[in-house]
C-alpha cells in the first residue's frame, strides 16, 4: 500500500481525476490544459514549479523556513478554493434579521446550494472582501482582468423563504466616508452635487464590481414571476398571506402605568439594548415577535401594546421605486411582480421607474428618455425582455431592515449563497463567557 501511495503514476491519476472533475463542473474545458502541468509535477518533472524550494537539497530535507512557506501557500490555495466554490464564513453585523438571525451570529454560507458564482475580479488579496486589511479605503482587488457573470451547477435554485446572502444591489457606487449607507439614498437626501463635492463628509466616490459589493443577508420572500404585496404590514405572495416566522418582529409602542419595565424582563425576551427606545415615562418602542408581544401585554404594569403600522397612502419618497406614481411605504407596498428571465413587459413613462435600474445598470443597456420617448441602445422602445431572474429580499425585523422595499430587485448575478449553519454566536451586550449564546451553537438554519 505504501508503494502504491508513493507511486508517481498513482499520484498523477488521483490528482488528474479530481482536477478533471473540477474542470467538467466548471464547464470551461480549456482548463484541461492544466493536466500537462500536473503530469510534469508528478511524472516528467521537467519544470521546477515549486520555485521557493531547493530542487535537490543536500540531505533531502528543506529548511524550516521553506517548510513554513510551503504550508502557508498550500493553506492559502486550499482555503481560497473552498471559500470560492463550497462554503464561506460570515457574521451578522446588524439587527435586520432578528430574531431569526442575531447580531453576533457567525455562520457558514453554502455556495453549492445555488451553484458557485465565479468571481468577476479574480485578482484580489486573499481572505478579504473589498478593502485591504488595516485600511478603510484601499482596494483589495485590481480590475486588470474582468470576467462576465457565470454560475456553475449547484444543488438547486433560490426558493421562497430561503435565507440568502447576496451582494448589495445599490453597492455599485460608494461614498468612502459613508460606506454603510446607500450612495443613492445619500443623493436623494443631500443632492448629487453635495455628495460629490463635500469630500470631508462623504469622501471619494468609487465604483465596485458586483462580487466586491457589500454582502447582505435577508429572507427571499419573492422569486421570479411572483407577485408581492404588503397590506398594513402583512406580506402577501401571489395572493396568499405569508406565514409569520417564529423570529419575525415588528416595532411596537408599549404603554405602561408609569412603572418602568424591568431590565430582566427585556433580557428574558432577548431585546437587545440598542433596540430599547424610551419615548417618555410611560411609553417605549420595542421590536417584538408575536410571542414577545403576548408576553408584554401580560405584564401587570403594561396598559397597551400596539403595532407601529404606516397607514396606506402615506407616500415615503425613500421607498422603491421613488416615484409619486407609486405612493407606497414600508407597510403598504405593491402589488408588484418580480421580473423573470425571458419575460417581456410593456414600457411606459409611468412604469419605467420600476425597471430603469434593471435595464440601464444590471443588464448594461444604454437607457435614455428624450421628448417623452424611451430609447434603449439608441432605438425607440415600448417593451423590454429581461435577461436575468430577479428576487425580492426582506428582513425578518420588518420595521428595522433596509431591504428590497428601499432598493428594489436583486439580480441573479448578485446571489452569493444560502445561510446553512451557525457555528458561534456572541452577545455584544454581555461580557466574558456570558457573551456566548450556547443554545445557538452548531445549529442548522
Amino acid at each position: 500500500m505504501k508503494e502504491l501511495l508513493t507511486n508517481k503514476w498513482f499520484k498523477f491519476a488521483v490528482v488528474g481525476l479530481l482536477y478533471s472533475l473540477w474542470v467538467i463542473w466548471l464547464e470551461s474545458y480549456l482548463w484541461f490544459l492544466g493536466l500537462a502541468v500536473i503530469f510534469d509535477i508528478y511524472v516528467s518533472k521537467k519544470v521546477h514549479w515549486a520555485f521557493w524550494k531547493k530542487k535537490n537539497p543536500p540531505d533531502g530535507k528543506q529548511t524550516k523556513v521553506v517548510e513554513w512557506i510551503d504550508a502557508i501557500i498550500f493553506a492559502v490555495i486550499a482555503a481560497t478554493f473552498i471559500r470560492m466554490f463550497f462554503i464561506e464564513a460570515y457574521t451578522i453585523p446588524t439587527s435586520s434579521m432578528e430574531k431569526t438571525m442575531l447580531v453576533g451570529d457567525y455562520l457558514f454560507v453554502s455556495k453549492v446550494s445555488y451553484g458557485p458564482k465565479l468571481p468577476n475580479t479574480p485578482l484580489s488579496f486573499p481572505f478579504v472582501h473589498h478593502t485591504m486589511p488595516f485600511s478603510t479605503t484601499k482596494k483589495s482587488y485590481v480590475e486588470w482582468i474582468k470576467l462576465p457573470y457565470k454560475r456553475i451547477s449547484g444543488f438547486g435554485k433560490v426558493k421562497n423563504n430561503d435565507i440568502v446572502v447576496f451582494n448589495f444591489p445599490e453597492g455599485d457606487t460608494v461614498a468612502l466616508n459613508a460606506q454603510n449607507q446607500s450612495y443613492y439614498q445619500l443623493v436623494r437626501t443631500y443632492t448629487r452635487q453635495r455628495v460629490w463635492n463635500d469630500k470631508q463628509t462623504f469622501g471619494d466616490i468609487i465604483s465596485r464590481p458586483v462580487d466586491k459589493r457589500e454582502n447582505y443577508i435577508k429572507r427571499c420572500v419573492g422569486i421570479p414571476g411572483d407577485e408581492i404585496e404588503l397590506k398594513n404590514g402583512q406580506l402577501f405572495v401571489n395572493g396568499h398571506a405569508q406565514q409569520h416566522f417564529q423570529g419575525m418582529q415588528l416595532d411596537h409602542i408599549v404603554t405602561t402605568n408609569g412603572t418602568p419595565i424591568a431590565k430582566r424582563v427585556l433580557d428574558k425576551m432577548k431585546i437587545a439594548e440598542d433596540d430599547r427606545h424610551v419615548y417618555s415615562a410611560t411609553q417605549y418602542l420595542f421590536p417584538l415577535t408575536e410571542s414577545n408581544a403576548t408576553e408584554m401585554k401580560a405584564l401587570p404594569n403594561v396598559t397597551s401594546v400596539t403595532t407601529m403600522d404606516v397607514p396606506p397612502g402615506n407616500w415615503d419618497k425613500n421607498i422603491f421605486p421613488f416615484s409619486p406614481n407609486y405612493p407606497w411605504n414600508v407597510d403598504n407596498f405593491g402589488p408588484l411582480q418580480i421580473p423573470k428571465k425571458g419575460q417581456t413587459v410593456k414600457l411606459t413613462l409611468e412604469n419605467l421607474p420600476l425597471y430603469e435600474r434593471i435595464i440601464d445598470l444590471y443588464e448594461e443597456n444604454d437607457l435614455k428618455v428624450k421628448d417623452s420617448t424611451i430609447y434603449i441602445n439608441g432605438k425607440v422602445a415600448d417593451s423590454y425582455t429581461f435577461k436575468m431572474d430577479y428576487y425580492w429580499m426582506m428582513g425578518d425585523n420588518r420595521h428595522n431592515s433596509a431591504d428590497s422595499r428601499y432598493w428594489g430587485f436583486v439580480p441573479e448575478d448578485h446571489i452569493v449563497g444560502k445561510a446553512v449553519f451557525i457555528w458561534l454566536s456572541l452577545d455584544k451586550d454581555k461580557s466574558f463567557l456570558g457573551k456566548i449564546r450556547w443554545n445557538r451553537l452548531f445549529r442548522f438554519i
